[in-house]
């Protein structure tokens, strides 16, 4: 994995100064320093001075370790220059398809920009099997083109700065950018206040956006300062999700189909010149994933997994069963409360704009073992998004059939009911109980389950009642000061398909959104702040496709078993007893941390007179919830911690008090 940066100053501005125009070498020098971390093996710039353009690299070497995968890379004409971040895993495959080429190396790299110059950048990407963020330079037409792969395992931002267009892997690296200026997206803050993220296509600041996944863009020398270029698609999820359901598989067909296309991607993905292994959970995504990795290769893969000595948030036993009875190399790692806690002060850094999942922290401690054996890993994300593995889809659609006919006055009842009884309080009740229910009412956490139930039973549609489902604040406009909220990409994405079935409309925002914005964001930048490559074989776009082909019944059977048929693929791999249990998810005693070890902390980040002065939140509902929690009385563990990942990232980046304004 890499890192790439540059900026393209428009009719000459952007890099103006007092005795002349900076180097654009320095430049880009200086925002690729910006991301080492992406990238500590080489580095590497390449300006065109008179065309007003530089591009930057910095190189995790995993394909082609010679100097011949260097980048900048020139094309063999020496038309397009590129920077790329990522892996083509049917780079070889799509080499064979052009002729008369000659070859300097075997990176993949080399391949795009053959590709680029024999048919086009277009038909290039479609071409292409992986996962991508790039920029490619035409010297003829003086014209730069970015794009970013079909699903958006890899970031890539880009905007407007001082009159030049810029661009980067993260935005630490545009904060690097001569005569950087920002300002905060209130519509953005507000947008992170309810979904722990910022989401597509916005950022945290102003005049600066995400690349939608599946698209390209261009912009020219000779276009005007602050024009945006027009976004074109070259693979569309919702194309894909709207396309109609094949009904001719059967159970058995399905099964057999899928085991091959992701036998096929895990068999890509475990190409490397480099050591390579796994993330191991011991659930049903990860051990698919290695049981693939395990069943076509001819030694033991290494599995790494992390333990904690809570039992309630501990799947490191689960995990090492797996890989005893796959046979893996497997590495675990207990930690402790204070090696998870010294994690918290490098989130703001880490992932540099405001991010809520609280998941970061064991995500980076497990990439931090994995690192010190390895340089790629692969993860098993994707398949609860693809195969209906959270509960909302399966749980969530059971219950608003059951009360969308109900009056809003009684499911308000209903609700006040609910919250009677602490989340605590739930999940004592639910410890006594567990032995007698069924495996599909065994919940993991079941307070927070039922609060956060209580909090969407009256929701007066069904969009709202998914839109509650999702949110960790449910009115973040009060919250933050002159904000003004507005659609995401994935709203308007899933509006715009208008599909019949809700569990269906659930799994397609999911993939659009929150798979993007928050779990391939989290892996990202959890593994290469510490440089290791993170691979996802549930993301070929082939097997995307293909689970979208299926009928809802093949991933969510009537009982409410969610990932139906991707567990029959498993169980061919490995026995039914040592995978199936309750869904616990990646978490941590965050609630007990903020009234114990991080009190401290958190107290000096949601100071009343701090909150005024700068002048981003209305402190009465912060202070409210805070006291509430430290009373124990209710557990406001995640909507505080969103709070507070905002004030650690506003107190990183030093900021001054901001004028109330929006431009979401």
């Amino acid at each position: 994995m890499c890192g790439i940066a540059g900026c393209l100053q428009i009719g000459g501005t952007g890099g103006r100064r007092k005795g002349g125009y900076h180097r654009l070498t320095e430049v880009a020098e200086r925002m690729a320093v910006a991301l080492v971390h992406r990238g500590p093996d080489d580095a590497g710039v390449w300006e065109d001075q008179e065309a007003g353009v530089a591009v930057a690299h910095r190189r995790l070497s995993v394909l082609d370790l010679s100097p011949a995968g260097r980048q900048p890379m020139l094309s063999s004409s020496g038309r397009f220059v590129t920077v790329f971040n990522g892996e083509i895993y049917n780079h070889l495959e799509l080499r064979r398809q052009i002729d008369g080429y000659s070859w300097r190396g075997h990176s993949d790299t080399e391949t795009l920009l053959a590709g680029f110059e024999t048919w086009g950048v277009e038909k290039t990407l479609q071409a292409t099997v992986g996962m991508f963020a790039l920029a490619l330079w035409d010297r003829v037409e003086r014209r730069l083109t970015l794009a970013r792969d079909r699903i958006g395992e890899k970031p890539l931002y880009y905007g407007w700065s001082n009159g030049a267009f810029i661009f980067a892997s993260e935005l630490k690296a545009l904060e690097a950018y001569m005569d950087w200026r920002s300002e905060i997206d209130r519509g953005a803050l507000a947008s992170f206040m309810r979904y722990a993220y910022v989401p597509l296509p916005y950022s945290i600041y102003v005049g600066i956006r995400k690349l939608l996944p599946g698209t390209y863009t261009a912009i020219s020398s000779t276009d005007s300062a602050g024009h945006w270029p027009e976004l074109k698609l070259f693979w569309s999820a919702a194309a894909i999700a709207g396309q109609g359901r094949r009904s001719d598989r059967t159970d058995g067909t399905a099964t057999d189909e899928l085991d091959r296309l992701l036998r096929c991607a895990v068999k890509r993905q475990m190409v490397a010149d480099v050591p390579l292994g796994a993330f191991l959970s011991g659930g049903i995504d990860s051990s698919t994933v290695v049981a693939l990795m395990q069943a076509q290769s001819s030694r033991p893969v290494k599995t790494f997994s992390i333990g904690f000595h809570d039992g309630e948030y501990n799947e490191a036993p689960h995990a090492k069963a797996v890989a005893a009875y796959l046979g893996t190399e497997h590495t675990e790692l207990y930690v402790t409360p204070d090696d998870a806690l010294a994690v918290v002060p490098l989130l703001p850094s880490m992932y540099d704009e405001p991010f809520g999942d609280v998941s970061a922290i064991p995500t980076y401690l497990v990439a931090q073992l994995a690192r010190r054996h390895v340089t790629v890993a692969l993860s098993g994300d994707g398949g609860d998004e693809l195969f209906g593995g959270y509960n909302r889809y399966s749980w969530g659609r059971f219950i608003w059939s059951r009360i969308a006919r109900m009056p809003v006055s009684m499911r308000s009842i209903m609700a006040r009911i609910m919250r009677m009884l602490s989340p605590e309080q739930w999940d004592r009740l639910g410890k006594i109980l567990r032995p007698g229910l069924p495996a599909s009412l065994q919940l993991a956490a079941l307070g927070d389950k039922v609060h956060k139930l209580a909090g969407v039973v009256d929701a007066d549609s069904l969009a709202e009642f998914y839109r509650r489902l999702v949110s960790l604040h449910q009115q973040p406009e009060r919250l933050v000061i002159d904000a003004h909220e507005e659609d995401t990409w994935a709203d308007t994405q899933t509006r715009r398909l208008n599909m019949q079935d809700f569990g269906e409309e659930m799994m397609f925002h999911d993939l659009v959104g929150y798979l993007i914005d928050d779990i391939l964001a989290k892996v990202d930048r959890a593994a290469m702040a510490i440089s290791l490559e993170s691979r996802m074989p549930m993301l070929d776009h082939r097997v995307v496709e293909f689970a979208w082909s299926l009928p809802l019944s093949m991933k969510v059977r009537a009982d409410r078993e969610g990932k139906w048929l991707l567990r029959q693929v498993l169980y061919r791999y490995v026995p039914k007893y040592l995978v199936e249990r309750p869904k616990m998810g990646f978490g941590m005693p965050l609630d007990a941390w903020l009234r114990g070890s991080l009190r401290d902390w958190a107290e000096a980040l949601l100071d009343e007179s701090r909150l005024r002065r700068e002048g981003y939140l209305n402190p009465g509902p912060v202070r409210e919830k805070w006291r509430e929690h430290l009373s124990g009385r209710r557990n406001w563990q995640y909507w505080l911690w969103n709070v507070l990942m905002f004030q650690a990232w506003l107190s990183a980046h030093e900021r001054s008090p901001a004028p109330a304004v929006s431009h979401h």
